[in-house]
C-alpha cells in the first residue's frame, strides 16, 4: 500500500476539495445516525399512546421514586453492616455499591429528561401530531442527508481524477525523461497498459478510497456512538467478534492485491499482443495466419480470464464474511437484550451490563442503530477488489516512475556554444547487456563542418554509433566530446538543440503539416516554414497535392502521405531547425528514385559548413561525404576517401561491389 499512499498525498495537495468532501461525508454520517435516533419518540408515541410531555413528567415520578427506594435500602444496608460479623459483610457491600449504582443512574436520567424538558414542552401534546412531525424531521434528515451524499460523491470524484491526472502527468514527464534503452527493453505495449488500464484502476482505488472507506465507517460509527450511549457494555459483548472478522479481512486484502497484480500483467501481455497483431496486420494477411493469430490471442485473453476468475472468488468471499459477522453481532446483541428486558434485569452472567433495566423501544433503537451499521460494512465488503487493484496497479506505476535513467544532466552543467571545432570519439566502448559489446576500442575525430558516411553490414554498430552523439545513451568507456566537452557535463537540451535527426522510419505526428515541419523549431513563423519546405523540395506537392496544403492533417505516423513526401517533410523539420550536426540514417532508403534525387540536391546544399553524420549504402549519397568510416564487428576498419577505401578496404570493397550490381540490375 507504500505507493498507493503516494498517489493519494497527490490527492491531497487539493486541500480544500479534501476538507469539504470530508465535511460533507461527517454531516452525511450524523444524519444517517440521527435519523435512526428519532424512532425512539416515534415508538415511544406509538407504543404508549402518549404525548412526550406525559412520558417525561412520569420517567422523572418514576425515577425520583426509585431514588427514594434506593436511599432507603442504602440506609438499611448501612444499618445491617454495623451488625453484622464478617462473613456477611463482602456480599452487603455488594448489594450497597449496586444501590448506589442505581442511585448515580437514576439521578443522571433525571438531569437528562430535565434538560430536554424545555424542548418536549413545545411538542404537540397529542400523540398523532407529536408522530407526525417527527415523521416530517425524518423526511427532511434524509433529504438533507442525501444532499450532502450528493455534494460528497461530487468532490470525491473531483479528488480522484485530480490525483489520477497528476499521476499521470508524473508519469509521461518519467517516462519521456527516460533512454531510449528503456523503450526498446519494455515495449509501447506494457507502457499503454500502464497508463490506461492501471491509471482506471488507481482512479477507481481513489474513488472507493475518499467516499465509501471515509464515509461508511463515519456512518457505521455515528450508529456506534448513539448504541453505546443507550448501553456501551451490551454494545461491546455484542462486537466480541469484530477482531475476528478483521483478521479475515486483512488476509484477504493481501490476496487480493497479489491476484490483481497478475492480472494486471497478464493484461499487458494482452495489450502487447494486440499491438504486434495491428502493427503487423499486412504480413498477418499476406502469409493468411489470421487464424493462428485468434489462436494466440485466444490463449492470452484465457490467461487473463483466469486471473480474472481468481480475483472474482476472493473477491467473493468479503461479503459472507462481512454478513455473518454482522448476523453474529446482531444475534448476541438480540440474545443478551431480550434477557435483560424480559426478566428486567442489569446483570447477565453476573456481569453488570446496565445501570437502569431497559424497556423495549430503547432496545428496539438499540437494534436499530446496530442494524444501521450493517448498511455501511456491507458497502465496505464490496470496495476490497477496488482497493487492492489501485494498490497492485500503484505498485506498476511506481516501479517503472521511480527508475532512474542512465542518460540524465549533470548536477551543473557546462554551456556549450554553437559547434564549431570537432566531435571526438576517445577510445569508446558500447554495450547494450554486460559483457555483449556492440562498439569496441572507436577512436574517430570528425572535423566541424566535416560530412563523414558510416558502411558496413547490418548489425555492425553503426546507428549505436550515431545515438550516442545526441546522448540516447552513455558510451560504456571511453568518451565523446564536443569541441573539447565531454557530452555528459553539458545539458541534454543544449546539446540536442544543435542536432538535426532524419532517421530511416520518418516520425510524423497525427498533426498538420505545418505544426510537423516546425515541431522542432516551435518559435518559427509561417514564412519560415515555408522556405524551409522550399528547400526541401516540399513546397509545391504540400500546396498542390494535398487537399488542404499546410493544414492537411498527415494522419498517425505520417500515413496519409508517401514515403518519399514523409522523408521531405521530415527534412524540411531538420533545416527548420538549422542544427549545426546534422544526422541521416538511412535517410532515402525507402523512397522512390525522383525522391532519391531531390532530397539528393537539397542535402548538396544543406550540409555545407554543417558537421554531417551520413549512414548510407547509396553510392550517390556517399559522393557528399569528405571521407567514409567503414565498419565491421563494432570496430571501425578504415577511414578514408571513397578511392582509398576501394584501394585498401577489403570490406569496403565488398559492399561497392554488391551496390553496384544492384544498380546495373535495377538499370
Amino acid at each position: 500500500m507504500n505507493n498507493f499512499g503516494r498517489v493519494v498525498r497527490l490527492s491531497l495537495r487539493y486541500r480544500w476539495t479534501f476538507v469539504a468532501s470530508i465535511v460533507c461525508a461527517v454531516l452525511a454520517a450524523a444524519l444517517w445516525g440521527g435519523n435512526i435516533g428519532t424512532v425512539y419518540p416515534v415508538l415511544k408515541v406509538a407504543f404508549e399512546n402518549e404525548s412526550l410531555q406525559n412520558w417525561a413528567e412520569k420517567e422523572i415520578a418514576g425515577s425520583r421514586e426509585k431514588i427514594r427506594e434506593c436511599e432507603d435500602e442504602i440506609a438499611q444496608l448501612e444499618a445491617r453492616l454495623k451488625t453484622v460479623g464478617p462473613e456477611e459483610t463482602a456480599a452487603l457491600e455488594v448489594r450497597l455499591r449496586a444501590a448506589q449504582t442505581r442511585i448515580g443512574a437514576e439521578r443522571k436520567a433525571v438531569a437528562t429528561i430535565q434538560w430536554l424538558k424545555p424542548l418536549v414542552d413545545r411538542l404537540p401534546r397529542d400523540p398523532f401530531a407529536t408522530l407526525a412531525l417527527f415523521i416530517g424531521i425524518l423526511l427532511v434528515g434524509t433529504l438533507v442527508k442525501e444532499a450532502f451524499l450528493i455534494a460528497n460523491t461530487i468532490l470525491v470524484a473531483r479528488l480522484a481524477h485530480l490525483g489520477t491526472f497528476q499521476l499521470r502527468k508524473l508519469f509521461y514527464r518519467r517516462t519521456l525523461k527516460m533512454d531510449l534503452a528503456s523503450f526498446h527493453n519494455e515495449g509501447t505495449s506494457d507502457l499503454m497498459s500502464r497508463f490506461t488500464y492501471d491509471m482506471e484502476a488507481v482512479a477507481g482505488g481513489l474513488v472507493v478510497l475518499f467516499g465509501k472507506v471515509v464515509r461508511e465507517p463515519l456512518k457505521a460509527i455515528a450508529c456506534l456512538v448513539g448504541a453505546a450511549f443507550i448501553c456501551w457494555r451490551l454494545l461491546l459483548l455484542s462486537l466480541i467478534v469484530a477482531p475476528v472478522a478483521g483478521l479475515m479481512i486483512h488476509w484477504l486484502g493481501r490476496t487480493l492485491k497479489r491476484a490483481n497484480r497478475r492480472a494486471m500483467e497478464e493484461m499487458a501481455l494482452l495489450y502487447n499482443r494486440l499491438e504486434e497483431t495491428f502493427r503487423g496486420i499486412k504480413v498477418v494477411k499476406a502469409f493468411a495466419t489470421e487464424r493462428q493469430e485468434r489462436w494466440r490471442f485466444h490463449l492470452n485473453s484465457k490467461k487473463y480470464f483466469k486471473k480474472s476468475m481468481r480475483i472474482a472468488r476472493y473477491d467473493s468471499l468479503s461479503h459472507p464474511i462481512t454478513e455473518i459477522m454482522g448476523i453474529l453481532t446482531i444475534c448476541l446483541a438480540l440474545l443478551a437484550g431480550a434477557y435483560l428486558v424480559l426478566e428486567k434485569e442489569t446483570h447477565l452472567l453476573g456481569i453488570r451490563i446496565s445501570a437502569r433495566p431497559l424497556d423495549l423501544p430503547t432496545l428496539l433503537v438499540f437494534y436499530g442503530l446496530l442494524a444501521g451499521t450493517a448498511d455501511p460494512l456491507r458497502k465496505l465488503s464490496e470496495i476490497f477488489t477496488k482497493l487492492q487493484g489501485a494498490a497492485a496497479a500503484s505498485d506498476r506505476i511506481y516501479s517503472r516512475l521511480d527508475r532512474v535513467s542512465q542518460v540524465r544532466n549533470p548536477e551543473h552543467p557546462k554551456p556549450l556554444p554553437r559547434h564549431g571545432q570537432d566531435l571526438v570519439f576517445d577510445n569508446v566502448d558500447f554495450a547494450y547487456r554486460p559483457g555483449e559489446l556492440v562498439l569496441e576500442g572507436i577512436n574517430l575525430r570528425i572535423r566541424a563542418g566535416e560530412t563523414i558516411a558510416l558502411v558496413g553490414p547490418n548489425g555492425c554498430g553503426k546507428s549505436t554509433l550515431v545515438n550516442l552523439i545526441p546522448r540516447f545513451a552513455d558510451p560504456t568507456t571511453g568518451e565523446v566530446r564536443l569541441d573539447g566537452l565531454p557530452l555528459p557535463e553539458a545539458r541534454l537540451r543544449d546539446l540536442r538543440r544543435q542536432i538535426g535527426l532524419v532517421a530511416q522510419e520518418t516520425m510524423l505526428f497525427d498533426d498538420t503539416v505545418l505544426e510537423n515541419i516546425r515541431y522542432g523549431s516551435p518559435q518559427a513563423t509561417r514564412e519560415q516554414v515555408i522556405e524551409a519546405s522550399r528547400q526541401a523540395h516540399a513546397h509545391r506537392f504540400i500546396e498542390n497535392d494535398l487537399p488542404d496544403g499546410y493544414q492537411t492533417i498527415v494522419g498517425s505516423a505520417g500515413s496519409r502521405l508517401s514515403g518519399g513526401q514523409r522523408q521531405r517533410i521530415a527534412l524540411a523539420r531538420a533545416i527548420l531547425r538549422d542544427p549545426a550536426i546534422l544526422l541521416l540514417d538511412e535517410a532515402t532508403s525507402q523512397v522512390d528514385l525522383e525522391s532519391e534525387q531531390l532530397i539528393q540536391q537539397v542535402l548538396e546544399k544543406f550540409i555545407r559548413h554543417r558537421t554531417t553524420v551520413i549512414i548510407t549504402h547509396r553510392l550517390a549519397v556517399l559522393a557528399l561525404a569528405d571521407r567514409i568510416v567503414a565498419m565491421e564487428g563494432g570496430k571501425i576498419l578504415d577511414v578514408g576517401a571513397h578511392a582509398e577505401l576501394l584501394a585498401r578496404c577489403d570490406l569496403y570493397r565488398r559492399l561497392y561491389q554488391i551496390q553496384f550490381a544492384d544498380l546495373r540490375e535495377s538499370a
